[in-house]
């Protein structure tokens, strides 16, 4: 590999980590308005508010930075490069056409969802470090969730990776047929369960529940760096979403797949990430005992089945 195609590459990913999270966090404005009837943000950038968001990054990085004074001032300055980098690593290794990806490793798989769950302790060691209750608190929710849902999540990729007989998403991709839409739907449902709650996002936004905690583990947060726990969630959505059209809906597969793979995958992608935003405006925020019930009672016995089906499905030659 050439220094200018590692340059190319590694740009086109810093522009899709720059602009995927916008158009979904612009696609959330527009839908959730629709859905509760309402228009939303009309007037930044003239046609239906599209540069909302754009008016946001500006108004978080003219607000000053604080650091309140009892706070751990490292962990708490770091905390949301620590939310936001692994997703631009785990975007990094999805396959967005045939033989194509920014960077594909062996075990690509594994580097997603390794990356995923070191996101998930920014918010941890936001709360943790900002001297302050609710935002402990909020710290504390989002480390029992990343335990609770971190589970379900790698016993159903475990399946897809059992069916295809690989830990390469490039892999993967190409080897997925039609028939696992319904030989692995469970598996799926639960991925997408489990993705939206370690993502922290409603119903399962416990940690940052506004009306409970102010607003979580980033309570203390001002300026870009709260800016860019938002950026990290939107990026967690691009990823998840983008993990799961490749390992359940055949990401690039589809009519004129030479030419037109990556816009399949995109097409998909979004799709599941309208999903996560309908579930948002559609569903009330779970109590902390019903998010723990849930994963441990039905998503990881789900799974566990799933995987079963799964182990059969590949000895009798399915």
């Amino acid at each position: 590999m050439t220094l200018l195609e590692v340059v190319v590459r590694a740009a086109s990913v810093l522009a899709a980590f720059l602009v995927l999270p916008l158009l979904v966090g612009q696609a959330e404005h527009k839908v959730m308005a629709h859905m509760q009837g309402r228009l939303g943000p009309m007037y930044a950038g003239g046609f239906h508010g599209w540069a909302q968001l754009v008016a946001d990054g500006v108004k978080f990085v003219q607000k000053e930075d604080i650091t309140p004074k009892a706070a751990d001032r490292w962990v708490f300055r770091l905390a949301p490069g620590v939310a936001l980098v692994p997703y631009l690593l785990a975007l990094a290794v999805v396959p967005v056409h045939p033989g194509v990806a920014a960077v594909d490793v062996p075990g690509s798989v594994v580097l997603v969802l390794a990356a995923t769950s070191v996101g998930a302790l920014g918010t941890l060691m936001a709360g943790w470090a900002s001297a302050n209750k609710y935002a402990l608190l909020g710290g504390l929710r989002a480390a029992a969730q990343l335990v609770s849902y971190e589970l379900p999540i790698v016993l159903s990729v475990a399946s897809v990776a059992l069916a295809g007989g690989s830990l390469s998403l490039a892999t993967l991709t190409d080897r997925w047929e039609p028939l696992w839409l319904v030989w692995q739907l469970v598996g799926g449902v639960v991925f997408l369960v489990a993705a939206v709650a370690e993502l922290q996002r409603p119903p399962f936004d416990m940690p940052v529940a506004d009306a409970e905690l102010v607003m979580g583990a980033w309570t203390e947060y001002t300026g870009l760096r709260f800016a860019f726990f938002l950026l990290a969630e939107y990026a967690g959505i691009v990823v998840m979403s983008l993990l799961f059209a490749a390992l359940w809906l055949g990401g690039w597969h589809g009519p004129f797949e030479g030419v037109l793979g990556w816009v399949w995958l995109l097409l998909k992608g979004f799709a599941v990430a309208l999903v996560v935003i309908w579930l948002r405006v559609a569903w009330p925020r779970l109590r902390e005992d019903q998010l723990q019930r849930l994963a441990w009672v039905w998503l990881v016995p789900l799974a566990l089945l799933q995987l079963l089906l799964t182990g059969v499905g590949v000895v009798m030659g399915w």
